[in-house]
């Protein structure tokens, strides 16, 4: 038996115990940056549209704005619910998980469509 093999802080002859490293899911990882990129940009469209309500000198102003950015908090925060459900679903493995990576990939076709620049 090798000495690096034995615990260093035990003075019995015990092997220690492996360490299980966790494997990596590339898909998980995509997942959560698809998810954290989501979120932030549901807050920061939320945090916009709060902002602009305790604007009242300004309100004609953002009138205009009001049903677009109401329409992309909606956009994003339903494209954050389901990347926030894959994600989940991928950690745990869970069943339904198929359905919401479906949910995700619609719901970021519909950011494209909605938002990519038109010539």
């Amino acid at each position: 038996m090798a000495h690096e093999d034995l615990d260093e802080g035990s003075k019995s002859r015990t092997p220690r115990k492996p360490i299980r490293a966790g494997i990596m899911r590339p898909l998980t990882v995509l997942l959560g940056i698809v998810m954290g990129s989501a979120v932030s940009l549901a807050v920061g469209l939320l945090l916009t549209w709060i902002t602009t309500l305790f604007l009242p000198r300004d309100a004609v102003r953002f009138a205009p704005e009001q049903l677009p950015l109401l329409r992309a908090v909606v956009v994003f925060t339903l494209f954050s619910a389901a990347a926030s459900a894959a994600f989940y679903g991928d950690l745990r493995r869970r069943a339904w998980r198929l359905q919401a990576y479906a949910a995700t990939l619609v719901m970021f076709g519909v950011a494209v469509w909605l938002y990519w620049p038109s010539r």
